[in-house]
């Protein structure tokens, strides 16, 4: 509350006396600020709800395959469909894989361009954490399957299977169980996911290319760069775009690059910077993302599960996950690897910069959404069938192994947060607060004299509205203590 020397007159001045900054230390998991808090809000509630619809295409494709119309789920898996003549007789499991997984990387891409320019990317020092951690949570997956494999004599085709992490499967954990998580957390989350993204279409480009059809390529270099033409050109309609797209994806495919690069390149070229003096409230690229994120997160992601996670899951299968090294490989890099890598990787940052971790958390809290991010659904499954192609028995049970390694780390993680989920509910409250009912959360106008005043009067009228309270008890109270 205000002492009685309070004088607005006296704060108001010294407020707007320009004073020299304190040098601090930057904190990791500080709190954002009110306008990518409210950006990371709006990413993450579309996230999870595809998070979610994944998670029921998951289980519908198990129940589908794990029963005794197994056959159908096969047949329609394997149905071929496609102009053959430009190369495109594809399987359903294809299609969804090359083709709708293409809309998924569009928008991974918008993602990553947005961050790079506006985000926290775009500041150096900002950007070594989930630079630093992202990489670490890559290359310790890799090194525990590897290790695995190499001394069991497993193959170590499928090294970067568990290097993957799935946000949206992860985002839908959180909904369930995380909450009250903060935003700061939740907000390294997604950006971690982002450059994670990177690194896995980096991946896939260069180590899961077959051989090059250079006319193909050549092709589809052309057309990106007339879709980057006709963007800054300014030109305008999805049916110039649209078409475009899919003769670039289609020449793409044919080049023997996976077709998901793509979409990738085309998101990266998207503008994700507002022109202010032009009166642009979102930029074309936010825009668009806003348009297209439905579709990915609630039809081309989904339907990849549902053609990709039917394997039959039997105690043999199971048995062979834990007794096979190349399945074993994944479930360690998913449920040691990744939680390892990520804390490690930030630990390091603090260790060697001047950043420190924020006081509102501990180290634990790190542990748990590094832990978390050991859930590599979509991005895991896509590689396991590149690594292991033309070997289905060890593509199904790689799958397995995916699906069981992320089901381990949804539940520890899980755990993890349960058990600090009353502190963050507390922190969460404290981000939310708004006694003065202006929309913006107090703790973002601590400094500001005005909100100040507005908090004075509401004290003001709160106390005087006690003291009349006082009085009227106390006159009952006298007027009760006469003789009965």
């Amino acid at each position: 509350m205000l002492s009685p020397a309070y004088r607005p007159e006296v704060d108001l001045v010294s407020a707007l006396t320009p004073a020299p900054a304190p040098r601090k230390d930057r904190k990791l998991f500080g709190r954002l600020s009110l306008p990518e808090r409210t950006f990371v809000a709006d990413a993450l509630r579309t996230e999870t709800v595809g998070g979610v619809l994944l998670l029921v295409a998951a289980i519908a494709a198990l129940i589908w395959a794990n029963t005794p119309i197994r056959e159908s789920y096969e047949s329609v898996r394997d149905f071929h469909i496609g102009p053959a003549s430009l190369g495109l007789d594809l399987s359903i499991e294809h299609w969804a894989a090359d083709g709708l997984l293409a809309v998924f990387f569009f928008v991974a891409g918008i993602e990553l361009k947005r961050e790079l320019v506006a985000g926290d990317l775009k500041d150096p020092r900002a950007a070594a954490l989930p630079v630093v951690a992202a990489l670490c949570g890559m290359a310790a997956p890799a090194l525990v399957y590897t290790l695995v494999n190499v001394t069991g004599g497993g193959s170590l085709a499928g090294w970067a299977v568990p290097t993957a992490t799935d946000i949206a499967f992860a985002l839908a954990v959180l909904a369930v169980i995380g909450t009250s998580l903060p935003s700061a957390l939740r907000a390294f989350l997604l950006t971690l996911a982002v450059v994670d993204d990177l690194f896995a279409i980096l991946i896939i480009a260069v180590f899961f290319t077959d051989d090059l059809n250079f006319t193909a390529l050549g092709g589809a270099v052309v057309g990106l760069a007339v879709f980057w033409l006709l963007l800054r050109k300014g030109v305008r309609g999805w049916y110039v775009y649209v078409p475009l797209a899919l003769v670039i994806w289609g020449l793409m495919y044919n080049s023997g690059i996976h077709a998901t690069i793509a979409g990738v390149a085309m998101g990266l070229m998207l503008r994700c910077t507002t022109h202010k003096d032009e009166g642009e409230e979102y930029s074309p690229g936010e825009h668009i993302e806003h348009l297209v994120r439905p579709v990915s997160a609630g039809l081309a992601v989904p339907l990849f599960a549902l053609f990709s996670a039917g394997v039959a899951v039997s105690g043999d299968v199971l048995g062979e996950v834990f007794s096979r090294p190349e399945t074993l490989g994944v479930v360690l890099g998913l449920v040691a690897g990744k939680a390892l890598g990520i804390f490690g990787g930030t630990w390091l940052t603090a260790r060697f910069t001047k950043a420190s971790l924020s006081e509102d958390l501990a180290w634990p809290d790190v542990f748990a959404v590094a832990s978390l991010a050991g859930i590599g659904f979509t991005v895991s499954l896509l590689i396991g069938e590149l690594a292991f192609e033309g070997n289905q028995t060890l593509t199904d049970e790689v799958k397995a192994a995916v699906l069981l390694g992320s089901l381990i780390a949804a539940v520890l993680a899980g755990t993890l947060l349960k058990i600090r989920n009353a502190k963050y509910r507390k922190l969460c409250e404290d981000e939310e607060r708004d006694e003065d009912l202006d929309g913006i959360p107090d703790i973002y106008e601590q400094e500001n004299p005005a909100y100040h005043l507005r908090m004075a009067e509401i004290y003001e009228r709160k106390a005087a509205e006690h003291r009349r309270l006082a009085e009227v008890t106390g006159g009952a109270s006298e007027e009760n203590d006469g003789p009965a």
